[in-house]
């Protein structure tokens, strides 16, 4: 846990709907997993905490005022909810098993750490800022040791036992060349002569001014004058100030017009002039960046991180599969079970 999370308004709406909601859910104990209970407040809590990070997306925080808009977004989310309470307990459990604890001195440390980043070094605003989350100190150290059980499961059941081959590596740099490809890249100067608004529609003497002038100034670019010079003298765009310079950008920024054009030039060649909203443009093609494979050995750390993080999500999905056959699950309710055991099946069916 790198922050703490402040809880909006309609935040403590929605989570009064959720606790107010009359499901299915009749016994306060929904499941033991070797012993240990996820309770219909635990499963709550997760809900409220996956709409709460919905909300920081594009949900709309108004309708969760709405009792059939709420119910629809929990049926949504609850079957994944279910499955991640009873993973993180499995790995939890095994991560008692194997001896891991958070200590006085590393609890310090971390916490220490998330005042700082949060700017809460004042020990009032911290305690605020708990309160706040309606948590206690021995609440936020539980959910720390938590995250860092889970970590330590992890890379010790799966990370460490990941090895990337050289041809492992290489085969994956093959088959993925746009992923460690430098894009194509275009730096131009511009010149802008602005053709003046007019509240009758164009004005066609100043429309023709204008174009005269970049003509002109074409044409001394075009017999040798340094373009960056005429650019911070003439130019009525801001890159004036830069000798006209923009870029780099990927061609793809650029106009359908304007690529068309720079399409067929080669560095130091000069548009004719285009007309834009704004007036005349004239463009010199400075750079021209095509699209480059980097060398393997430039990205090999790139290349194992990826292998390795694509080997990790199905090595632990195996890990997981694992633990809950060895589990004992003990449903308390039968809808609940229904949506877990779907869930799980959709997941298999889906990594196979």
């Amino acid at each position: 846990m790198k922050k703490l999370f402040f809880v909006p308004a309609v935040l403590l709406v929605a989570a009064s709907l959720v606790a107010s909601l009359k499901a299915e859910i009749i016994e306060q104990v929904l499941v033991k997993v070797n012993g240990d209970i996820i309770t219909k407040t635990d499963l709550e809590a997760r809900q409220v905490s996956v709409l709460r990070q919905r909300m920081n997306g594009q949900v709309d925080q108004e309708a969760l005022k709405n009792d059939a808009t709420l119910k629809k977004m929990l049926a949504e989310i609850t079957p994944q909810v279910l499955v991640n309470a009873i993973d993180e307990l499995l790995l939890l459990q095994h991560g008692k098993e194997l001896g891991y604890h958070m200590g006085d001195d590393q609890f310090r440390q971390i916490v220490n750490n998330i005042r700082k980043e949060q700017g809460l070094t004042d020990e009032a605003k911290f305690q605020a800022a708990l309160a706040q989350e309606n948590m206690t100190m021995d609440d936020l150290r539980k959910r720390l040791e938590r995250q860092m059980l889970i970590e330590q499961v992890q890379r010790q059941e799966v990370g460490s036992k990941l090895t990337i081959t050289e041809e492992e590596a290489r085969e994956y740099y093959a088959k993925h060349p746009e992923e460690f490809s430098e894009p194509a890249a275009v730096t131009l100067r511009e010149i802008l002569v602005e053709v003046p608004a007019s509240e009758g529609g164009i004005n066609v003497a100043k429309d023709d001014e204008a174009k005269k002038k970049i003509e002109d100034i074409r044409a001394r670019a075009l017999k040798g004058e340094d373009f960056a010079k005429l650019a911070s003298g003439s130019s009525d765009s801001s890159s004036k100030a830069n000798g006209g310079l923009i870029g780099p950008f990927q061609p793809s920024d650029m106009s359908p017009q304007l690529k068309e054009l720079v399409d067929k030039m080669k560095a130091g060649d000069i548009t004719p002039p285009i007309r834009t909203p704004r007036g005349y443009q004239i463009f010199k093609l400075e750079t021209l960046k095509a699209q480059a494979l980097q060398p393997f050995d430039k990205v090999r750390d790139l290349i194992a991180e990826k292998v390795a993080g694509a080997r990790t999500q199905t090595e632990m999905r195996k890990f997981l599969a694992r633990l809950r056959s060895q589990a004992i699950i003990e449903w308390k309710n039968a809808e609940l079970k229904k949506v877990y055991e779907k869930q799980i099946a959709s997941e298999q069916l889906g990594s196979s």
